[in-house]
């Protein structure tokens, strides 16, 4: 069978997760990390959701993404409005949802061109 090349593997694009980790073109990785397309994975210091801090959403304002797909850990949980201001005071979405979902959510909106951040919490 011919494989082609399609669009997405030039970007960081998720191949593979689970409850434990996630792997970033083949790559595994079992921290707390933000990925973007373009962008290498970058480790995000934050060891567990309820150690999240207006800190660590100002790590991600930085890279002013156009949304933010936020993997909560194994289940979905929402975060507080105040923790997520410096993105929505730039207009800059922030969608939560558990670790397999953000995946599926990143690859989709990165796939259609999309400036998203994909934002995930491993518990450490």
């Amino acid at each position: 069978m011919k494989l082609h090349n399609t669009v997405t593997q030039q970007y960081q694009t998720v191949t593979a997760y689970d409850e434990n980790g996630v792997e970033i073109n083949l790559l595994p990785f079992n921290y707390s990390l933000i990925v973007l397309p373009e962008i290498a994975p970058a480790p995000w210091p934050v060891s567990s959701f309820d150690d999240l801090t207006v800190e660590h959403f100002e790590q991600i304002n930085a890279i002013t993404p156009d949304v933010v797909i936020l993997g909560t850990g194994t289940r979905q949980r929402f975060v507080h409005p105040r923790l997520t201001a410096p993105l929505t005071a730039r207009r800059i979405g922030v969608e939560c949802m558990d670790n397999q979902a953000a995946c599926r959510t990143y690859n989709i909106l990165m796939a259609e061109g999309r400036k998203v951040a994909l934002a995930l919490i491993f518990d450490v």
